[in-house]
């Protein structure tokens, strides 16, 4: 099922990544390029939620979208959070943590789906509030502006880009965590 819709909202977030870069390159105002990137960004990670709906409302899920729908996330996360880091507007330590955890547990993923294993590395509440956190910092941090008169989004954004790293650890040595019965069965 490769080009179902699901799979094509898939697909969309991934082709978002150039276009919410090059927003940054065009020649307008800074808040206007952080308007449309933040709006792109929150349309397509609502695609996330919105193709995972659809695809088991249609009965259209299938191993390729299931493939490819947490590699699309990472793309689109990690992309966004290297243009903060670009744009000084997140750390670097944070941009280490967020992707490299993201390698960590991707690797652990696919040894464990080798082996059998997968499902002590399932995805878990702590991963589905990193994510949570994530996408609530990244579009702060891309507006990076008052939002309403009232909220100053970067302020927002760092906090809880520093809350995301940090679950971001946390769901890293939950999932190392399960794993490590297998893992120490198998080195054996």
């Amino acid at each position: 099922m490769f080009w179902t819709i699901p799979t094509l909202m898939t697909w969309a977030r991934i082709v978002a990544i150039p276009l919410i870069v090059g927003v940054f390159y065009l020649p307008i105002e800074p808040s206007s390029r952080n308007l449309v990137a933040t709006i792109m960004f929150v349309v397509f990670a609502a695609t996330d939620w919105l193709d995972g709906y659809l695809a088991r409302k249609l009965n259209q899920v299938s191993s390729f979208g299931a493939f490819l729908d947490p590699v699309a996330d990472k793309f689109l996360v990690c992309a966004c959070v290297l243009v903060l880091v670009h744009l000084g507007r997140a750390d670097v330590f944070v941009a280490l943590i967020i992707i490299g955890r993201e390698i960590a547990i991707s690797a652990l993923r696919e040894w464990m789906a080798q082996i059998g294993a997968s499902k002590s590395v399932a995805v878990h509440m702590i991963g589905k509030l990193k994510t949570t956190a994530q996408m609530i910092a990244i579009p702060f941090l891309l507006f990076d502006g008052v939002l309403f008169g009232l909220m100053d989004t970067h302020v927002w954004g760092v906090w809880l880009i520093w809350i995301a790293a940090v679950m971001t650890v946390w769901s890293m040595v939950y999932y190392l965590q399960k794993a490590l019965p297998e893992i120490r069965s198998r080195v054996k």
